[in-house]
């Protein structure tokens, strides 16, 4: 009889007050739906799927496993490495996934056995046929996307639901058609949508039986016609479901009128400055800020709460940027906030802009998770960003500013609003220590990032072509 093989998809723990258990045990989002899909693709009767959040349990290095796969945004490859570099040393071939070593497999592979770089779903087979055969090595990357059609359905019974907030996580689209410098959305899956079938969505929905739905779009909005497709196969289900979108298509009234109806209770939104001219700069060009008022105001009218998404660090960005978003995201009563400082992320624009021109300071790549200050920033030094940022925060934040943006009107959810506040309240900066939120300086990396996909216009792949060879020869020298 053929032995049932293990393999042990590993989560590793990141620091950051969304994954972190801060109330009652749990944590705010369950970080591991990627890991649900990839344990969908694995077959059920062939293997044994063991799932480890290092954010809520620890490791057992000592499980008797085949393969180990660990999944690596870049704040928390560096953990990632070690999980890695404990196992291999134990004999347990590993494979490593994700954003960060899709953009800088070499890197990983110091480390890892294998890599998949994008996508998962086209090259699983290969990989567990290779895994099979002893010869799992190297890089996997399949020729082309996927459609998103016939995709399995996540393991969700992997999933210790009891320690999680938000844990049910839906897919709709994966792509996005704006191309954001600072996003590694359009270089990692594409600058067109792709759509799963509507049906396949709600199968879904009802496999893994969470009535609180996350739709883990890049922009949900982002084609108004299919997103209204989607929420009227909603509506009559129970649902409660929130999502990312663009604030252009967030002020469409059919829009919200059938995501109020079909259970919307927040939507998710990157306004990044309240300046046109930063704004235009990062090729955000499809926000606003003069309808910002406006638009969260209609949110509110349609007992929506909105999550207003806001960077600092951006070059144009002055002094006055701190106490001029804050008042406005007071004023404007904002339900929550989310700041951060600018990331130069492996492989997006912004980092190649950067490269360029020598402003990135340290690349030690825990850092990397938009609350430290990685680069010499262009119109304020470290400190007035540093304090800036700390300052907004906790403005935000305070008591009085929390009684004044209370919904004490209207149909939001009073409860959801208050554990939302909660959470951002109390975990929302990872540091208020100058030393470790200035990142110090570090040696530039050993491999110099590529993106899976080139970006489409020609000038950015132009700059990525110039910085990459660069830097390719700097590390050989």
């Amino acid at each position: 009889m053929t032995r049932t093989r293990r393999i042990h998809l590993i989560n590793p723990r990141a620091d950051t007050f969304a994954t972190r258990p801060l109330f009652f045990g749990k944590a705010l989002y369950s970080p591991v739906a990627g890991l649900l899909a990839v344990a969908g693709l694995i077959p059920e009767d062939q293997y044994e799927i063991i799932l480890t959040d290092e954010n809520i349990e620890p490791i057992d290095f000592d499980l008797n496993v085949d393969m180990v796969g660990i999944s690596s945004m870049t704040s928390y490859v560096n953990r990632g490495y070690e999980i890695a570099d404990a196992f291999r040393a134990r004999g347990v071939p590993v494979i490593m996934g994700g954003v960060h070593v899709s953009y800088l497999p070499q890197e990983a592979l110091k480390h890892a056995d294998a890599v998949v770089v994008g996508e998962a779903e086209l090259i699983m087979d290969k990989v567990l046929d290779d895994l099979h055969n002893g010869k799992l090595k190297g890089i996997y990357k399949a020729a082309s996307l996927h459609s998103m059609t016939g995709m399995p359905n996540p393991r969700q019974g992997l999933l210790k639901s009891n320690r999680y907030i938000n844990k049910g996580f839906v897919q709709t689209s994966r792509g996005c058609h704006h191309g954001c410098t600072f996003c590694a959305e359009p270089t990692m899956y594409g600058l067109r949508f792709r759509y799963r079938p509507i049906d396949d969505i709600i199968a879904e929905i009802e496999h893994i039986n969470e009535k609180v739905i996350l739709l883990n779009d890049s922009d949900f909005f982002g084609t108004p016609s299919r997103a209204m497709e989607v929420m009227k196969a909603f509506k009559g289900r129970g649902l409660q479901w929130q999502a990312a979108v663009n604030s252009r298509d967030a002020n469409d009234d059919r829009l919200l009128e059938l995501a109020a109806e079909s259970g919307c209770f927040m939507l998710s939104i990157g306004f990044e400055s309240i300046s046109k001219q930063t704004l235009r700069n990062v090729h955000k060009c499809q926000n606003d800020p003069e309808s910002y008022r406006e638009l969260v105001e209609k949110l509110h009218r349609y007992g929506i709460m909105v999550l207003g998404l806001f960077i600092f660090g951006f070059e144009g960005d002055e002094s006055t940027v701190f106490d001029e978003t804050l008042k406005f995201n007071i004023d404007v009563k904002f339900d929550m906030c989310g700041y951060s400082l600018l990331t130069p992320y492996p492989g997006t624009i912004n980092w190649f802009e950067m490269m360029r021109r020598k402003q990135i300071v340290s690349f030690n790549w825990d850092k990397y998770d938009q609350s430290h200050i990685v680069f010499k920033p262009a119109g304020l030094s470290a400190d007035q960003l540093y304090r800036g940022y700390l300052d907004t925060y906790d403005g935000f934040y305070t008591a009085s500013s929390m009684l004044r943006r209370f919904p004490w009107d209207g149909s939001r959810n009073r409860a959801n609003w208050t554990v939302y506040n909660a959470f951002f309240r109390k975990g929302g900066v990872v540091t208020r220590d100058p030393e470790q939120l200035i990142a110090r300086a570090t040696p530039e990396p050993e491999f110099a990032a590529m993106p899976p996909l080139m970006p489409q216009k020609a000038a950015w792949r132009e700059l990525v072509m110039e910085t990459t060879e660069t830097g390719v020869a700097a590390a050989s020298e």
